[in-house]
């Protein structure tokens, strides 16, 4: 695994540390201050990630993530919510030049298919699944975030 990968990486997993633990400081060291938000799912779901970057939530257990793989510049980290029965993945996006965390797209109740797009030949494209959600039951919709 590439350095940068790995340090994107561990960068999420002390966002998520961070953010159980209501640490602004290192927030504000790995967080962009224009983050930029997307959210795909139920709508009485679409304020699950909200009050935990606002720092408004209590600090429970409902946002450590079970799984977490990086690719390049996008880390997805997966957990489930057993309290209010959410199943979330979270797709951040580190900036290469900095190190910060610019964008989230949140899914609940979401299932998620990681796939990356390349040109194999002039006209013709190569679909790869790369990573695909783990902890989500069949009754959920899915989708396909392409990289």
């Amino acid at each position: 695994m590439p350095e940068y990968v790995e340090h994107n990486t561990r960068v999420v997993t002390e966002l998520y540390k961070a953010l159980t633990s209501k640490d602004p400081e290192t927030l504000h060291g790995i967080v962009a201050q224009d983050l930029e938000w997307w959210f795909h799912g139920p709508s009485c779901h679409r304020h699950h990630l909200v009050p935990w970057l606002t720092g408004s939530s209590p600090s429970s257990k409902a946002l450590v993530p079970q799984h977490v793989v990086g690719f390049g510049p996008l880390v997805i980290a997966e957990g489930f919510d057993e309290a209010h029965l959410v199943w979330w993945v979270h797709a951040w996006t580190i900036r290469t030049s900095d190190g910060l965390i610019t964008q989230v797209k949140e899914y609940v109740n979401t299932s998620v298919s990681v796939t990356r797009l390349s040109q194999m030949l002039p006209n013709a494209s190569n679909c790869q699944c790369i990573w695909q959600s783990r902890l989500c039951d069949e009754s959920v919709p899915g989708l396909v975030l392409a990289i």
